[in-house]
């Protein structure tokens, strides 16, 4: 990575990149209810295993890329409250959306708000043509939000490692 990576800003929301400074937040989020039913156990069990998941799956993807994991901070009180990236999936052609907020967070328009900036900064900063996703059949808030993000379902995917059917949407 040639340059600082780039941090991001809405009306309520910073956006930034995820590091190790925000172990005990991934800690709490990777370990969530709704992470662990809609995303799946990441092994990610202490603080140790935090710093260590921030370094060997964000941090690199930042360093080759320019874009990885973002954490959202509202701005009103500084709490972090979720994350939001753009990341470069094993099995998934392409560069991939996500979010996810901790549950007392959801339903406040967080998501739709840092998700739509990374949107832009995917077209409009890291050049990205084609935005996909991929969300469980069972994960109807985040199909809501992907489709409000101008994202379209086409098919039903697999992803390596991964025994579940997954619904893959795309946005040009």
């Amino acid at each position: 990575m040639k340059e600082k990576p780039i941090s991001f800003e809405t009306e309520r929301l910073f956006i930034t990149p995820t590091s190790v400074d925000d172990a005990s937040f991934m800690l709490e989020l990777l370990n969530s209810p709704t992470w662990l039913k809609y995303i799946g156990d990441r092994n990610v069990y202490n603080l140790k295993d935090a710093k260590e998941y921030i370094k060997s799956k964000i941090t690199p993807q930042l360093v080759k890329h320019g874009f990885s994991n973002y954490t959202i901070t509202r701005k009103s009180d500084k709490t972090k409250v979720g994350a939001v990236g753009l990341y470069d999936r094993p099995g998934l052609e392409g560069i991939d959306i996500g979010f996810a907020l901790l549950p007392e967070y959801e339903r406040k328009g967080y998501a739709h708000e840092a998700a739509t900036k990374i949107m832009d900064a995917a077209h409009n900063v890291f050049n990205i043509k084609i935005v996909k996703a991929i969300t469980t059949k069972e994960n109807i808030s985040s199909q809501k939000l992907l489709e409000k993000l101008g994202l379209r379902y086409v098919d039903t995917i697999r992803i390596p490692n991964d025994d579940e059917d997954l619904l893959l949407y795309m946005a040009p």
